[in-house]
């Protein structure tokens, strides 16, 4: 896996906008845009993912009245908006606002919270983890301490599937029924679901709490140094929460690390689709509020679209998705492949790798998801077992580090693609 980054030096809010304070991180939110090479790029932080129909009707229109049309859907099921002009974050703030996308501007850019997107939909899991994210970003929002996490910091629920158990978390809730295992560091323990939401916020203390004994900027809990490992028990009992810790021998109860939903039907009255290369178009946006229910963003590009009416339902609206260019069917060959902005939006990009990732008329579908990125950076890379594809800047890739010409990536990313190869 990649190093973790070191600390930036603190970045100045742009002109007009509200100040922001933090501990030198320059992570990118809806009042402080980042500057590239296409322009102003702003990031929205969506709790689980979750949006109503009203706010991806505004997403469609502020993506094409002050940016390139599109939105960006990141690894955290967060969005981007790209291609924004200078002097727009007045508007673009109050127009986020108004459709109950800013509950607060001290805390935008620390309500990074991923949770099971298929919860309550499918029969699978345990507990409502869409309850739980709403609870939790209710909290996050209403502590002013809160506002000192950085915009790096995760926590992710699991209903107990595995879906998001494996994606990195800081701060991991997994639900087994009636208690939560709850992980922080590599050490679990368990605690009452109904505790779950307090707990989770208790934990992002103790890593407050053990990043500033430490002194070496640590945004993430795995970078704090050995020593300074947060204190969870005693941040729960403070907080008046009933835990008990969980020994190695016992095995969680959800599957580590299962795969993401496929794309297509979501049970009875729920639809599953992918972005192709993360992206949607101002149209796809408005097909996917057009039936008016709640669509949830996925940390697999992708979005849930809830409140259908039955299976029927269901079949026609994939139809109709599927007519507008979504991802509606796991064979398809954009299923699984993945890129960073790359050239010409990235200045550190060393290749056009969207370009490069577009599937060709020989492109197989199937096995490993695959990753393109345009730098050692590696941006938005998947986690878990993954295909490494990598831009030098000459005309070749690597390829799970192994060279390869740009002309000969669909049978060498092909043959990456079967679990047995060489991954990162």
């Amino acid at each position: 896996m990649l190093a973790a980054m070191p600390p930036t030096p603190p970045t100045p809010p742009n002109p007009g906008e509200p100040p922001v304070r933090d501990r030198g991180d320059a992570c990118p939110g809806a009042l402080r845009l980042h500057a590239a090479d296409d322009g102003r790029l702003a990031r929205l932080r969506l709790p689980a993912g979750l949006l109503t129909a009203r706010q991806v009707l505004t997403l469609a229109s502020v993506a094409e009245e002050l940016g390139d049309g599109r939105v960006s859907v990141t690894s955290r099921g967060n969005l981007e908006l790209r291609g924004l002009g200078e002097g727009c974050g007045a508007e673009l703030a109050g127009r986020l606002s108004g459709a109950g996308l800013l509950p607060s501007e001290t805390h935008e850019r620390v309500r990074n919270i991923v949770a099971s997107p298929a919860a309550g939909l499918d029969g699978l899991g345990h507990g409502d983890v869409q309850l739980w994210a709403r609870e939790l970003d209710a909290l996050l929002c209403a502590r002013p301490w809160t506002a000192a996490l950085s915009g790096r910091f995760l926590f992710a629920l699991d209903d107990g599937r595995g879906d998001v158990a494996g994606l990195g978390g800081d701060v991991t809730l997994i639900a087994e029924g009636p208690s939560v295992r709850m992980r922080v560091g590599g050490r679990d323990v368990r605690v009452g679901a109904a505790d779950a939401p307090r707990a989770a916020l208790a934990a992002a203390g103790a890593f407050l709490d053990a990043a500033r004994a430490a002194g070496n900027g640590a945004w993430r809990v795995r970078e704090l140094p050995e020593g300074h490992k947060p204190d969870v028990a005693g941040a729960l009992a403070g907080a008046g929460i009933v835990s008990e810790p969980v020994t190695a021998a016992e095995p969680p109860h959800a599957e580590p690390h299962a795969g993401p939903p496929a794309p297509g039907p979501l049970g009875a009255t729920a639809l599953h689709v992918l972005a192709p290369l993360g992206r949607l178009t101002a149209g796809q946006l408005r097909a996917l509020a057009a039936s008016g229910g709640e669509v949830r963003l996925t940390p697999w590009r992708g979005a849930v679209v809830t409140g259908l009416a039955g299976p029927g339902a269901v079949a026609t609206r994939l139809r109709e998705l599927d007519a507008h260019g979504l991802v509606t069917d796991p064979r398809s060959p954009w299923a699984g492949v993945g890129a960073c902005t790359g050239r010409p939006g990235c200045a550190k990009s060393l290749a056009d790798v969207r370009a490069d990732a577009t599937p060709g008329s020989g492109h197989r579908s199937g096995g490993l998801p695959v990753y393109f990125s345009g730098c050692e950076r590696r941006c938005g890379h998947p986690h878990g077992a993954w295909v490494d594809v990598l831009a030098t800047g000459d005309g070749t890739y690597l390829v799970n580090g192994v060279p390869t010409p740009r002309t000969a990536l669909p049978d060498a990313v092909a043959a990456a693609r079967v679990p047995t190869a060489n991954t990162r």
